[in-house]
């Protein structure tokens, strides 16, 4: 009877613990949605101050026409990327991660990568709870020290670099490739087999004669598929 009884309070127990993670996880969505999209839209507002001002307070404007021709020309380049980025770093960045990531930008060489070691820091499994509150602090802290870095690099960076020799200046070109290297290597180390694939997925991508903007995109689209399509071979998903 005892034995019954301390299973059922354990249970009990149990019940309102997942009951109360999961009432905190929705007042954090809810919390992250408000303001996520007030301060975006508070940057948005900032952003067009400046335009505004030249045109109509400098009268500077340029005229209509050119704005719309430049736009059009513009979007038809990168406006894919207005749908595509925000699908493709979800999954990794969550809902909270992805309002801060596109706040404060650099989003493939900093926020992706921050985040994934920030959950893989903490153990967390992708896509779970843990990960998404991991890689939130991930991004922050990243942000942050990017703030602090920038304001120092402004203030006396080009002096020092222009004091670099001209084989050290060279060596910038090398550092997006090493964090996405970086990237791939920490998530390949658990399944190699699948680093492969992914390797190799990426490698004919970037060599085909795809529309550069979707190569992303086409990428991890097809490891995806293929990642999915083994697991249900095995019997892993239903």
């Amino acid at each position: 009877m005892n034995n019954a009884a301390d299973q059922t309070a354990n249970v009990a127990a149990d019940s309102r613990i997942s009951g109360t993670e999961a009432s905190s996880m929705e007042v954090f969505y809810r919390r992250s949605h408000f303001w996520g999209r007030l301060t975006l839209l508070v940057i948005i507002i900032m952003s067009l101050i400046p335009p505004l001002y030249i045109s109509f307070v400098l009268d500077a404007h340029p005229g209509w026409g050119v704005i719309a021709t430049g736009l059009v020309g513009y979007a038809s380049f990168i406006g894919i990327m207005w749908v595509l980025e925000p699908i493709t770093y979800y999954p990794t960045l969550g809902v909270a991660g992805t309002y801060l990531a596109f706040l404060t930008g650099n989003i493939a060489n900093m926020c992706l990568p921050c985040s994934s070691a920030a959950q893989k820091s903490v153990d967390a499994a992708p896509g779970s709870q843990k990960a998404e509150v991991a890689g939130v602090f991930g991004i922050a802290v990243a942000s942050l020290t990017n703030i602090i870095l920038l304001v120092i690099m402004i203030i006396g960076g080009t002096y020092l670099i222009s004091m670099f020799p001209p084989f050290v200046e060279g060596m910038f070109g090398f550092v997006l490739p090493s964090i996405f290297g970086a990237v791939l290597g920490q998530f390949a180390y658990r399944t190699p087999k699948y680093g492969v694939i992914a390797l190799v997925i990426g490698m004919a991508v970037l060599f085909s004669p795809i529309f550069s903007l979707i190569k992303i995109a086409l990428c991890v689209a097809l490891t995806i598929a293929v990642v999915l399509f083994m697991e249900k071979k095995k019997g892993n998903l239903e």
